[in-house]
């Protein structure tokens, strides 16, 4: 009987393509020069798709471009589950093994920061992706792993509807209370 080789249960760890050897979020950020390089110029697009075809694709967030909230991706599935029971209507949601990100209309930090100040409390595990950001896309790989939709943007549609910053927190926050023991239900 010949040996086989045993199967690894769990998917190798993506290296980053950036020059910092212990990077923290390996494929999860722009490549260089940080945001500088952003564009819709379908030219540029082509050559990087052409000199780094395994690169993310990243959305900068803010100014007219979409915005995110993200929660750890167990407590973003169970936060669905919540938003869709309360008949809330949501865009896309991008999901990568690790976090859930829920797609947001534009927004400021200033008015970020209003709508945080006037809570009792937000969950911690909340982070928040606006002007001078960015959301990694599918069909991108993370070190983490394979970026995917949960919640894909409408066929044909070039700008998805986005629901306003404020109606999801509300959502989140009333969603993550009541857990028994006091705890957050949107916690890792």
């Amino acid at each position: 009987m010949t040996p086989v080789a045993p199967v690894p249960l769990t998917p190798p760890v993506r290296s980053c393509a950036c020059p910092d050897a212990d990077c923290v979020v390996p494929g999860a950020h722009p490549h260089e020069p940080v945001l500088l390089a952003a564009t819709t110029d379908e030219r540029m697009i082509r050559w990087w798709w052409t000199t780094r075809p395994d690169a993310p694709v990243l959305l900068a967030t803010g100014g007219g471009a979409p915005c995110a909230v993200s929660l750890p991706a167990m407590a973003g599935a169970r936060a669905l589950a919540a938003l869709d029971a309360t008949g809330m209507r949501l865009g896309p949601v991008v999901a990568t093994p690790t976090r859930w990100s829920i797609l947001v209309a534009p927004y400021g930090l200033e008015r970020l920061g209003e709508l945080l100040y006037a809570k009792d409390s937000v969950p911690g595990s909340l982070r928040f992706h606006s002007e001078g950001g960015y959301l990694v896309l599918p069909p991108s790989v993370t070190g983490t792993g394979q970026v995917r939709w949960e919640r894909a943007p409408l066929a044909g549609s070039a700008r998805p509807w986005l629901p306003d910053v404020e109606a999801v927190v509300d959502a989140l926050v009333e969603a993550s209370t009541g857990a028994p023991g006091g705890g957050s239900r949107l916690t890792y």
